[in-house]
């Protein structure tokens, strides 16, 4: 089992991650005294795998004291967390309990905000499934629900008081869901340094199919970026941003396909879009934006696009949390570590961007 820390100023807290270590969850628990009482947010594909060894872990768990919801973004909603907060009030969970949420981003965005508010703030456990939670929402504090069609519009900042990777669960992930966490690890090549970027390219197949060695190094490159970037920039006033490389298109592309795409995969989409708004604005060449498509060609096959409207996409975009006085405000990259902030663009460059960008997994 190997450790990350991050060092926050205020809630520091540490991010474990190995083969296998689920099982400790509960010696970690006492490490910390954390003796509140517990309430247990269950994905529903992750029980129906896991239940027998999520109950040999925890022989207290009930159906009193959990709740298991279905990982669908229509389920990051209000009736989500009224469901949880009924829950908890109905089995008097006091300020003194912990929530552990075990699953994929979208449990673990519903449970962090149900933390974050229930009682004004109750303790917090990620456990995340899947390699892309692993690697992006686990950490960092990030929580949120969507109203309307806006993904995540409401939300707060709250940290966990741990995070435990076990990367048994992914096992049982789909070929589409891996390719869908190696979205946000593509996010993090580019956020990285060359060394890291040309580790990713080099060992791509080898991260597709699992290799131990590989996504373990992965993941504890990626959660060691993150951590560094959230020390800095807690709340997303200023350098926290860069994490948010792909996503003003990749949001407003779930938004568009009504949520028939994963959020890995219209993150490698949105990518792809920012490449080409970066070279149009001449933030890199015509030679760097052939180059690091390579790593973007080599997961095209596996993503498709169904017929998109560019005039929502704009539309779901002015809408981006990131946005200031009305403008857009886009997260594109002028080399591999070299992230421009708050860039800003015409209309016709943007639908420029978006046509060339999703061009490769249009269906035809």
């Amino acid at each position: 089992m190997k450790t990350v820390e991050i060092k926050l100023s205020q809630n520091p807290y540490k991010v474990l991650v190995g083969e296998g270590i689920f099982e400790n969850l509960s010696n970690e628990i006492s490490k910390k005294k954390l003796t509140q009482k517990r309430f247990f947010i269950i994905d529903k594909n992750v029980n129906l795998h896991y239940a027998g060894r999520i109950r040999a872990a925890f022989t207290e768990l009930t159906s009193g004291n959990s709740i298991v919801l279905e990982a669908k973004e229509s389920k990051k909603s209000f009736e989500s967390l009224f469901k949880i907060y009924s829950k908890l009030l109905k089995e008097n969970y006091g300020r003194d309990s912990l929530i552990i949420a075990i699953g994929g981003g979208i449990i673990g965005d519903v449970a962090g905000f149900a933390a974050a508010t229930y009682m004004r703030g109750i303790k917090l456990i990620h456990v995340p499934t899947t390699l892309l939670s692993s690697v992006d929402s686990s950490v960092g504090g990030k929580t949120g629900v969507n109203f309307g069609d806006t993904k995540n519009i409401v939300g707060a900042f709250y940290q966990p008081e741990l995070v435990l990777i076990d990367t048994s669960f992914f096992k049982t992930l789909s070929k589409g869901e891996v390719i869908s966490g190696i979205g946000e690890v593509i996010k993090y090549g580019f956020l990285s340094d060359t060394k890291f970027y040309n580790y990713l390219k080099k060992n791509l197949h080898k991260l597709q199919n699992l290799d131990d060695i590989v996504l373990e190094k992965v993941i504890m490159e990626c959660v060691k970026i993150k951590g560094s970037v959230v020390i800095s920039d807690e709340k997303e006033s200023g350098i926290r941003k860069v994490l948010n490389l792909g996503h003003t298109f990749a949001h407003a592309i779930e938004v568009d396909q009504n949520y028939k795409i994963k959020h890995g995969h219209a993150v490698i989409a949105g990518i792809s879009c920012a490449m080409y708004l970066s070279c149009k604005l001449n933030f890199i060449t015509e030679n760097a934006l052939n180059e690091y498509f390579e790593i973007i060609n080599a997961l095209s096959s596996e993503i498709k696009i169904a017929e998109y409207n560019f005039n929502k996409l704009y539309a779901l975009m002015r809408r981006d949390k990131k946005n200031r006085e009305s403008k857009i405000k886009f997260v594109l990259i002028g080399g591999v570590g070299e992230i421009v902030l708050d860039a800003e663009a015409n209309k016709s460059d943007v639908e420029y961007a978006v046509k060339c960008g999703l061009k490769i997994f249009t269906k035809r």
